[in-house]
């Protein structure tokens, strides 16, 4: 069995948190581990897994690869969608580089919660006995409310061990009939999380959707191998139909099946739904960070850099980063994305990135800015490198706060240490480097006319940005 773990969301409903450049599945939001180690961790104790594959949008490719390192899990290919399709061209991808059509791979998106473990693992082997005879499998959660918003499975009567088989897949519905989904015990929450065959989920999309799969195949083709990654085709995969499994197979196919999944599932989807799995104080508070309440009940409370007093309040999110302050009420939690949308209208930065910026040789903090100039504390890992690379608007100066710094700077090469400096002059080309083994720590100041990070030509990037 090989997991194939789908990581391509936004994250849009965590803001601010969440961002684009930094979706939920990346972030430690249930433990000390991100959502998406989380998703391999709990699959401990599985006999005859094999080594996962992920798919990620390729703006995240670094992350996924460094955070899988973490856990001392190596996966078999790391896939780069340019853009997402949804999740069936996904699980097609995944499908389609597995060594045989034989094995069965386990689809798990990378942010879900999963409290019952043991149950969890169980609906897996039954789940492995299904796909070995030819079905596809689908786990449907068994509701604990009549909830509006997810998806639903309804079952038949027809029993296939321990699953059913599916009746039909139904949208979001309203809260009378969740109500009656709930009452008739016949509807289990759609998870998102599948097991099959990898040939017969291949030959049910080619009977549904030949189309799809002659685009990804296609796409797998012209992929460049980079380093782990698996590169697709750009103008390949962008003529690849959008759908998600559900409309393009499980929906039309007669092989599927669903078991019900009872394991304290939670798709951690909006910050009332992240309250509910965290642990609580006395007074149902769900606190992070430097956090003072009075007189406050079931609030969700998450400070990052600043102290966060709250008074008298219930039934709040109240979420502070670096950037950004959020505070909503639990109940309408969900229109968060409305002010994600308002903010990318107006092309603002904090859809999309935090003040802390991560790139795959460490991450920078932008400290202040003004008109003509920036500041910005830059972190190098060990042995990490930044892309020859030169500027046309504007010069740096760079101060060494931590470390030792390897600087090339047009043909010279320069090692400076602990409260040394040097200065980059606009137009020329200039690299910065870790050679040692502790973190390289430097603060970079900016000046001249235009400081987008678009203002950078690269010449030689071991991470394949040029």
């Amino acid at each position: 069995m090989i997991p194939v773990i789908l990581s391509g969301g936004s994250g849009t409903r965590l803001w601010p948190l969440s961002r684009r450049h930094y979706p939920k599945q990346f972030l430690p939001l249930v433990s000390s581990f991100t959502m998406v180690q989380e998703t391999i961790l709990r699959l401990e104790g599985i006999d005859g897994l094999k080594a996962p594959i992920a798919v990620c949008n390729e703006d995240h490719r670094f992350m996924m690869a460094e955070q899988l390192m973490e856990i001392g899990t190596t996966p078999a290919a790391i896939i780069l969608e340019p853009m997402g399709r949804n999740t069936a061209p996904a699980v097609a991808m995944a499908a389609i580089t597995a060594e045989s059509e034989d094995d069965i791979l386990l689809i798990l998106p990378a942010d879900h919660v999963i409290g019952n473990l043991p149950a969890f693992h169980k609906a897996i082997a039954e789940a492995k006995i299904l796909a070995e005879q030819g079905f596809l499998v689908t786990f449907g959660v068994v509701p604990t409310e009549p909830e509006t918003g997810y998806g639903y499975i309804k079952r038949d009567n027809i029993e296939h061990g321990l699953a059913y088989g599916v009746a039909s897949f139904v949208e979001k519905p309203d809260l009378e009939t969740a109500n009656s989904y709930f009452q008739s015990g016949a509807y289990y929450w759609n998870s998102g999380m599948f097991a099959f065959k990898a040939g017969s989920f291949l030959s049910e999309l080619e009977k549904f959707n030949p189309t799809m799969l002659a685009s990804c195949q296609q796409a797998l083709n012209n992929a460049k191998v980079d380093m782990d990654f698996i590169r697709l085709d750009k103008d390949i995969f962008s003529s690849c139909p959008a759908d998600s499994i559900d409309y393009a197979v499980m929906e039309k196919t007669d092989k599927a099946v669903v078991i019900p999944l009872d394991a304290s599932w939670n798709d951690v989807g909006s910050w009332s739904a992240l309250w509910d799995v965290t642990d609580k104080d006395v007074f149902g508070n769900a606190i992070s960070g430097d956090v003072f309440t009075v007189d406050t009940k079931n609030s969700f409370i998450h400070a990052q850099s600043k102290l966060v007093a709250v008074i008298g309040v219930q039934d709040l999110i109240v979420v502070e980063t670096d950037d950004a302050l959020m505070i909503s009420t639990k109940d309408r939690v969900q229109e968060v994305k409305e002010i994600v949308a308002q903010l990318k209208e107006q092309g603002r930065c904090e859809a999309d990135v935090h003040r802390k910026v991560y790139r795959p040789w460490g991450h920078y903090d932008l400290v202040d800015s003004g008109e003509r100039h920036q500041t910005k504390r830059i972190i190098v890992k060990p042995g990490a490198k930044l892309s020859l690379q030169k500027h046309h608007h504007r010069a740096e100066h760079w101060v060494v706060v931590k470390g030792t710094a390897l600087i090339t700077k047009g043909s010279e090469k320069l090692l400076i240490s602990e409260n040394e400096s040097t200065y980059i002059p606009l137009g020329v080309v200039h690299c910065l480097e870790n050679p040692g083994v502790i973190p390289l720590e430097i603060v970079e100041v900016q000046s001249g006319s235009y400081l987008g990070e678009d203002d950078i030509v690269r010449f030689d990037d071991q991470y394949g940005r040029v």
